[in-house]
């Protein structure tokens, strides 16, 4: 069911995105939206992960050892220093995997 309310909210975010940011596209919305549209993939990803990295079955983690709260800050780490999306991807989802096999 994740998966599913994951792509269909970033097919969501990419046509808003699409319609209203595309140059070629004849639609033309004023500044303010324009601005704001800009923050929509930012909010919904952290509305989707914030959950997901602080809670398990309704319970709180725990901070201490949370190998999904230790994956996130590695990975802002990561895309602070690496400026290659898909790099920055590949290296935190590897920092993930290897901070969740020695946890578990």
């Amino acid at each position: 069911m994740s998966w599913i309310l994951i792509l269909t909210l970033a097919s969501i975010v990419f046509f808003n995105r699409y319609v209203f940011l595309e140059p070629n596209v004849p639609l033309k919305i004023p500044g303010v939206i324009n601005k704001a549209l800009k923050y929509s993939a930012p909010c919904l990803l952290t509305a989707i992960c914030g959950p997901i990295i602080l809670m398990d079955h309704g319970v709180v983690r725990e901070f201490p050892l949370n190998p999904y709260f230790l994956g996130a800050i590695f990975s802002v780490i990561i895309s602070l220093l690496v400026r290659n999306i898909v790099s920055a991807v590949l290296l935190s989802l590897a920092v993930f995997y290897l901070i969740n096999h020695f946890l578990q």
